[in-house]
């Protein structure tokens, strides 16, 4: 597909963008300067990506004409490239479809991950233990830093809860398709008679808010100091550093008590807020816009079970795309990736569809 046209409507915006970026005054309107900054970073990615790709498909086309010379030295040797500028050459392609398309503007985004143990009891929280372990060693193969702001143990050596804040180069794109119901099927440790259990874990990913996007009034919380539950030693049981953030006028309450004090926690707290408060408005103005979602890939729904983990047959199996890959003790320690690449292609190829390409 040509895709000149559209390319060079994205050099004309990129003109516009730039004029703005450079102007003295960029940072008078703080909102708009984020968005224009955004939009410049995404811009600069589109048509460095145009660039690579016509580079490659002029070296792939010497090639073709280097190979049909009488010349057998040269002629072996640029075969020999053609395979490996093909297969770049259509990686280059499939990304610049993606980058070329309407855009989520929360994609370069970092995200929070909320992580709580469903149906299951204690295998439950040890699961949700294994998959906050799983996205931290993912964070690390993308070069990504996991930071841990929030979580609540379970007597097992799991969690009830956790928050992960997940910071680098387009977190909440490539994040994004893992909300909903993780599904665990094995035999716990405790069973005697090894019958196969099955328990759930939601994770949820929220593109994380900034203090433009959402305005907190200080008459909107109550905010309360108590003491920190559990493990932690001398410090908590000593001190009350643990805070709680009421939102009045939603009645969304969060707790932190990890920090070390009640202003690492009150930042965090609010932090955390910050980012469901901007959560519940994208999803508000989803539902303004679309009366029914034509899918549910990477819509974020927390209520659908998405994927199942079975350790019997080490299967993992993607439910919205029926995508099965028999690797799970790679994917649990973070190697996911074919996920990620799958529920991409599919949700492009609705785009796609959607835009009549």
């Amino acid at each position: 597909m040509d895709y000149s046209a559209l390319i060079a409507k994205r050099r004309l915006r990129f003109e516009e963008v730039d004029a703005a970026v450079g102007n003295p005054d960029l940072f008078s309107n703080p909102k708009l300067a984020t968005e224009l900054l955004r939009e410049h970073r995404k811009l600069c990615q589109t048509l460095d990506l145009w660039e690579r790709h016509e580079d490659v498909k002029r070296q792939l086309a010497d090639n073709e004409e280097l190979a049909k010379t009488d010349d057998p030295d040269l002629s072996a040797m640029a075969a020999e490239e053609i395979p490996a500028l093909q297969k770049e050459s259509a990686r280059l392609a499939e990304d610049l479809q993606y980058a070329l398309l309407p855009a989520d503007p929360n994609e370069d985004r970092d995200a929070m991950l909320e992580i709580r143990a469903g149906a299951g009891g204690d295998e439950a929280s040890l699961f949700a233990a294994e998959l906050m372990r799983m996205y931290q060693r993912h964070a690390e193969l993308r070069g990504w830093k996991a930071e841990h702001l929030e979580s609540s143990p379970s007597e097992v050596g799991g969690f009830k809860e956790v928050i992960l804040k997940i910071t680098g180069e387009e977190v909440f794109r490539f994040l994004k398709y893992e909300s909903g119901v993780h599904r665990v099927q094995r035999v716990p440790a405790t069973e005697a008679q090894g019958r196969i259990h099955t328990s759930t874990v939601t994770v949820a990913v929220m593109p994380e808010a900034e203090e433009v996007d959402v305005e907190i009034k200080q008459d909107d919380l109550r905010i309360e100091v108590c003491r920190a539950g559990g493990a932690g030693g001398q410090h908590v049981n000593r001190t009350e550093s643990a805070v709680q953030i009421f939102h009045l006028p939603t009645g969304l309450m969060v707790r932190c008590e990890d920090g070390r004090s009640q202003i690492q926690n009150k930042e965090k707290g609010l932090q955390i807020l910050r980012t469901k408060l901007y959560e519940m408005k994208l999803r508000e103005q989803q539902d303004a816009h679309s009366a029914h979602r034509r899918s549910l890939i990477g819509s974020g729904d927390r209520s659908e079970k998405i994927r199942t983990y079975n350790f019997p047959q080490s299967r993992v199996t993607d439910h919205r795309i029926g995508y099965t890959s028999h690797n799970l003790t790679g994917i649990l320690d973070g190697d996911f990736f074919e996920f990620t690449h799958e529920l991409q292609k599919t949700e492009m190829a609705e785009k796609l569809a959607e835009a009549g390409l």
